[in-house]
């Protein structure tokens, strides 16, 4: 008896787990058949426009798996507080143009009279288990209190490191409309958004409002929060305003794809491309620094901010590296690289601004 009881709590437990709302909700009825008309949706998942393995030949994920829990990179997560300025964002005008690198992949920025967030993650963990994956100290210094209201909040996919439950569930009020990839906003609903609140584009389908177009373009990624992957899109954006084309990466590996976009949509004042979290292994599915380059020329970008990296440890290479790594590699290019401290205020205009290497040397 007893040991039944404990068979049915057990599973109880595991239930409610499951069920809990970090996980974000399931694709059904209208939402599903949207799905099911896409070109880049077969068999039950969305798919790259390459063929896209998890890991590269060569290897297997037990492989990867086992190399990730017990790595012993050194220097993986710094022994000293991230240096940054918290500029206050609800005091700035919204007649200037300008960006702020949150850490990661979030960034808020103001434009011709409009404000944008970028996949937000500010509870200090990227990751559904607490107290893992969490934030370099010093990284975290944004809370969902510190924002004005936003007029459009970009989604690139639903991994924990981009679509975080607890600061998109307290930005609700906040948001106007959420762009996000097809599926995605399944998970929106469960965390109580509206439906008119949010905009699910496919891959070259865009968004129009007031002299403002976002288009979602594609990316070579994959999605997923819980078992099953790609139920839900991965994407990057454009972003047409009245005075500049911003593209906004996401996660996504090389392909022809960013050849294609800057052919349809470019030349882009700024691009925001990811330069973290790589590795040999899994090169189809992030970037590698020696392709950062190449990437801009693709889309033919005048300035670039490089992103994913400077506050979660996702990948086996010192915290500092992908910061390295990209200024060394684009050294004397056609474009320039920006490199502000967290929270530092970058002008989206002034093409003199400066930037130190804050990462160097931090004692």
């Amino acid at each position: 008896m007893y040991k039944y009881l404990a068979v049915v709590g057990l599973l109880a437990v595991i239930i409610l787990i499951f069920n809990h709302p970090i996980f974000g909700g399931s694709i059904k009825g209208k939402r599903l058949e949207r799905l099911k008309k896409s070109p880049n949706y077969k068999d039950g998942t969305f798919q790259n426009l390459s063929i896209t393995p998890s890991v590269a030949e060569g290897f297997t994920m037990r492989q990867v798996m086992w190399e990730f829990l017990t790595d012993k990179t050194p220097n993986k997560t710094p022994d000293h507080k991230i240096p940054s300025v918290k500029t206050d964002l609800k005091s700035q005008p919204i007649t200037e143009n300008f960006m702020v690198w949150m850490g990661h992949s979030s960034y808020y920025f103001q434009i011709d009279g409009k404000r944008f967030l970028v996949d937000p993650v500010f509870s200090g963990n990227a990751s559904p288990i607490p107290g893992t994956t969490k934030a370099f100290a010093g990284a975290d210094i944004y809370t969902t209190e510190d924002f004005p209201e936003i007029d459009f909040l970009i989604i690139s996919h639903d991994h924990y490191d981009h679509l975080d439950y607890k600061t998109v569930k307290e930005l609700q009020p906040k948001v106007k409309q959420v762009i996000c990839g097809l599926g995605v906003g399944a998970h929106f609903e469960r965390w109580d958004y509206k439906e008119n609140q949010i905009t699910e584009l496919d891959w070259y389908e865009d968004f129009s409002s007031n002299g403002f177009k976002i288009t979602s373009t594609p990316a070579r990624h994959f999605s997923g929060r819980l078992f099953k992957r790609n139920t839900t899109l991965w994407s990057s954006f454009v972003l047409e305003t009245p005075t500049q084309k911003i593209f906004i990466g996401g996660d996504s590996g090389y392909d022809f794809h960013f050849k294609e976009i800057g052919e349809k949509f470019g030349p882009f004042d700024w691009a925001i491309l990811e330069n973290g979290q790589y590795n040999e292994k899994w090169k189809y599915i992030h970037t590698l620094p020696e392709e950062f380059s190449k990437v801009m020329e693709d889309l033919g970008a005048k300035n670039v901010l490089p992103v994913h990296s400077g506050k979660f440890s996702l990948a086996n290479h010192a915290w500092d590296e992908p910061l390295e790594k990209v200024t060394e590699n684009c050294k004397d290019k056609n474009f320039r690289i920006c490199t502000p401290m967290i929270g530092e205020k970058m002008s989206l205009t002034d093409a003199n601004q400066k930037f130190t290497g804050w990462w160097k040397n931090l004692k």
